[in-house]
C-alpha cells in the first residue's frame, strides 16, 4: 500500500481505515456507578463501625437528669433594663433585621443588565412576592399599596428563620473555658422560636387588615361586613360573634404556626445532634443519630425557613384582600 493510500487523500482517511475509538473513561463526566456505590458502602461502614466502637469504649453511663434541653431556649438577660433588657432573642432580632436590610440594599445598588447568581435569586424572590403572594391575592391597587409591607414581612421572617440555624455563642447555661475566659457555648436559636415575636407580627397583621377594612368601608360598614348578606335576627348576632372569634383565632393561627414549626425544628435538630445521647448517657447514640441530624438541618434550612415565611406572608395578603371584599 502506498503512502498516499495509507494516509488517504488530502488528509482524509480511506474508507476501509480502522476507526480509532476513545479509550474507556475518555470524555466521561459522571463518575462510574460502582465508585458511588463503594463510597456509600464505605460511609455506611464507617457509620456502623463508629457506633460499635463508641459503645464498646464508653458503653452507657445511665440517664442524665441534670441536662434539660429546654434550657437551650431559656432567655437570660445580658443587660437588665426592664422592658428594654437585652438577651439572645433581641440579638437574633437585630441580626435578622440587619441581614434583611444589608442584603437587599447591597443587591439593589449592584443591579446589572446581565444578572449574576445572587441578583437572579433576589429577582426570583421579588417575583414570588409580587406575583404570587401579593398579586395573587390582592387587586392591582391594593397590591401596589401593600406590597412593601408584605414583602418586608416575608423577607424579615425568612432571614430570621435562616439566621436561627447559624451556631452562635449564646448558650449561657453551658460555658467553654478558653485560656481562662468563660465563653458561652455555641447553640442554635431563632427569634421566631419565641412566641412573643410571631405574636407581635400577627398583631401587626391584624391591625393592618382591620385598618384597611375600616378605611375602605367605614367602621359601621366593616362591622356589618362580618355578617353575610341575607342573614338576619338571632342568627346574625351569632354569626357576628363567630366572625369576631374567627378574627381572634387568626392571631393564634399566624403566631403559633410559625412559632411551633421553628421551635420543633430546632428541638429535633438538637436531639439528633447529641442531646438525646446526653440525656440517655449513651455516647454511641450521638454518632448513630448524626446523619438524621444533618438531613433534618438541611431540610429546615432548605425548605422550612422559606416555607413558613411564605405561608405567613400569603395569609397576610389573603386577610388584607378579605377585609375590603364586598361580600366580607
Amino acid at each position: 500500500m502506498s503512502d498516499a493510500q495509507a494516509g488517504g487523500i488530502g488528509g482524509v482517511p480511506p474508507p476501509d481505515a480502522a476507526v480509532k475509538r476513545p479509550g474507556p473513561g475518555a470524555g466521561d463526566l459522571k463518575p462510574p456507578k460502582k465508585s458511588i456505590k463503594k463510597t456509600l458502602l464505605l460511609l455506611v461502614g464507617v457509620w456502623i463501625g463508629g457506633v460499635i466502637l463508641l459503645y464498646a469504649l464508653f458503653g452507657s453511663g445511665g440517664r442524665n437528669n441534670s441536662y434539660q434541653p429546654q434550657n437551650e431556649f431559656k432567655l437570660d438577660n445580658w443587660i437588665n433594663a426592664g422592658v428594654f433588657s437585652i438577651n439572645k432573642a433581641v440579638l437574633y432580632l437585630f441580626l435578622a433585621a440587619i441581614a434583611t436590610c444589608v442584603s437587599m440594599i447591597y443587591v439593589a445598588n449592584r443591579m446589572q443588565a446581565r444578572p449574576n447568581k445572587v441578583q437572579t435569586a433576589v429577582e426570583v424572590l421579588y417575583q414570588l412576592m409580587r406575583d404570587n403572594i401579593t398579586g395573587g391575592n390582592l387587586d392591582e391597587k391594593m397590591a401596589r399599596r401593600w406590597f412593601p409591607f408584605i414583602g418586608t414581612l416575608f423577607l424579615f421572617i425568612m432571614f430570621s428563620n435562616l439566621v436561627g440555624y447559624i451556631p452562635l455563642p449564646t448558650n449561657t447555661e453551658e460555658k467553654i473555658n478558653i485560656f481562662g475566659a468563660h465563653i458561652p457555648s455555641f447553640s442554635l436559636y431563632a427569634a421566631t422560636a419565641n412566641l412573643s415575636i410571631p405574636l407581635v407580627l400577627a398583631l401587626l397583621v391584624f391591625g393592618s387588615y382591620t385598618f384597611e377594612g375600616i378605611r375602605a368601608k367605614g367602621p359601621i360598614g366593616y362591622l356589618k361586613g362580618l355578617i353575610p348578606s341575607g342573614v338576619t335576627g338571632g342568627m346574625a348576632v351569632f354569626i357576628f360573634f363567630l366572625e369576631v372569634l374567627s378574627n381572634i383565632m387568626r392571631l393564634m393561627s399566624l403566631s403559633i404556626r410559625l412559632f411551633a414549626n421553628i421551635l420543633a425544628g430546632h428541638l429535633i435538630i438538637l436531639f439528633m445532634a447529641g442531646a438525646l445521647a446526653v440525656i440517655l448517657g449513651v455516647s454511641a447514640l450521638a454518632w448513630f443519630t448524626i446523619p438524621a441530624g444533618i438531613a433534618l438541618f438541611a431540610f429546615e434550612v432548605g425548605l422550612v425557613a422559606a416555607l413558613q415565611a411564605f405561608i405567613f406572608a400569603t395569609l397576610t395578603a389573603i386577610y388584607l384582600g378579605g377585609a375590603v371584599a364586598e361580600d366580607h
